[in-house]
């Protein structure tokens, strides 16, 4: 039996803002420029959203700053936090809530001006008294930790954690939006400045500006508006940790239970997904997902990747748009896995198009490898 909110709502318009650098702009004003442009792209206006999810590093009550700067009076909003997942969380709540009838049209919202703001991201982070005392940088030398014990365990290599900056550079070429498009080389990945040991300059995420929104309604008033629906098949969120001193193995995420319950309720297994979005925000990432949502098994990730198979020509299409190491990376990432897997299935993604996309994977990932969300999402040709 189908799950009751399986394809119940859908994704009816998507907004990007000031990706790279916009500077002058404060994350409001980026987040409010993404919610405009993506109700514009549903065919609505403002006065007909009536549900606000968001989320910044700045704003300790976003969904009413968003919603007091943009003039809405919504009839449900959240603005939780568990890092740069939530957006994917978010989506999961506005599904439940639509479906509810607690509101009718949903938007999800982000802005960020990180980069121009000198590259700051304000954590909103509680005190670490395990961590702090070895001077950390963060979140880093948490992602570098999870690496260094990957390679331990399982003799995975730079050259392999290379390939994952390496394809998404190369999808990012393909994508005029992208922030870094220039060649790289599995050397020059190799050989970057070393950040927090093992991970170099390159195996770590941009640094950049940017806004992002999607609308979401029910499926029924979804067919009558102009873009084509992507409806939420399924999703399910995951966390076992908050510090990276207390994740019970540093080789293995929470995704191992948030995927197989999104896969689930999506009634698809991992080899149905045509584009896989993940949150990148370190090369370990992509292979740490790639093993948890079941795509190999554990500790082999490196040897995956191997090849260019999750490249452009490759086996499996992974962060079509360049990811978080090469498109963007405005702080917290998730919605923009969620905006490139929407616009893969509704075969607007132009040179870095994948073929015949129905189904698409959008994960997110929040804190240090603390929080997982996996949504899957599917047009009509899924249903």
């Amino acid at each position: 039996m189908a799950h009751v909110l399986r394809a119940k709502t859908a994704a009816v318009g998507v907004g990007l803002s000031g990706l790279g650098e916009a500077p002058g702009r404060n994350a409001m004003e980026l987040l409010a420029e993404a919610v405009h442009n993506a109700v514009a792209d549903a065919g609505l206006t403002l006065a007909d959203v009536d549900g606000v999810f968001a989320g910044t590093a700045v704003h300790s009550m976003p969904a009413m700053s968003a919603s007091e700067y943009l003039g809405i009076r919504p009839k449900y909003s959240n603005g939780s936090n568990i890092g740069g997942s939530s957006f994917v969380a978010h989506c999961l709540g506005a599904a439940m809530a639509l479906d509810a009838g607690l509101c009718n049209v949903a938007v999800v919202a982000y802005g960020s001006n990180q980069r121009t703001a000198g590259g700051r991201l304000v954590t909103m982070s509680e005190p670490m008294p395990y961590e702090a005392i070895y001077g950390p940088r963060y979140p880093v030398s948490a992602y570098a930790l999870a690496t260094a014990r990957h390679m331990h365990e399982y003799g995975t290599t730079k050259a392999q954690l290379a390939e994952v900056a390496v394809a998404a550079r190369k999808w990012a070429a393909l994508n005029p939006l992208a922030f870094a498009r220039d060649p790289l080389t599995i050397d020059e990945v190799v050989n970057a400045r070393m950040i927090s040991d093992p991970l170099g300059k390159l195996d770590c995420c941009l640094v950049t500006d940017g806004g992002a929104a999607i609308v979401m309604t029910r499926a029924d008033r979804a067919k009558d508006l102009p873009k084509k629906p992507v409806y939420l098949l399924g999703a399910a969120m995951a966390h076992w940790h908050r510090m990276i001193s207390a994740m019970p193995d540093m080789t293995v995420s929470s995704a191992t239970d948030s995927g197989p319950r999104a896969f689930e309720m999506a009634g698809v297994k991992p080899e149905d997904i045509d584009v896989l979005e993940l949150y990148d925000a370190f090369t370990i990432n992509t292979l740490l997902f790639l093993e948890d949502l079941g795509y190999c098994a554990k500790g082999e990730g490196g040897a995956f990747v191997e090849g260019g198979r999750i490249a452009p020509g490759g086996e499996l299409a992974v962060n079509t748009n360049g990811g978080g190491l090469s498109c963007v990376h405005p702080g917290m990432y998730g919605l923009y896995t969620i905006i490139e897997a929407i616009q893969q299935l509704r075969g607007d993604g132009g040179e870095r198009q994948v073929a015949d996309a129905k189904i698409g994977v959008a994960h997110g990932n929040g804190g240090v490898l603390s929080s997982q969300v996996t949504s899957v999402w599917g047009n009509d040709a899924a249903l």
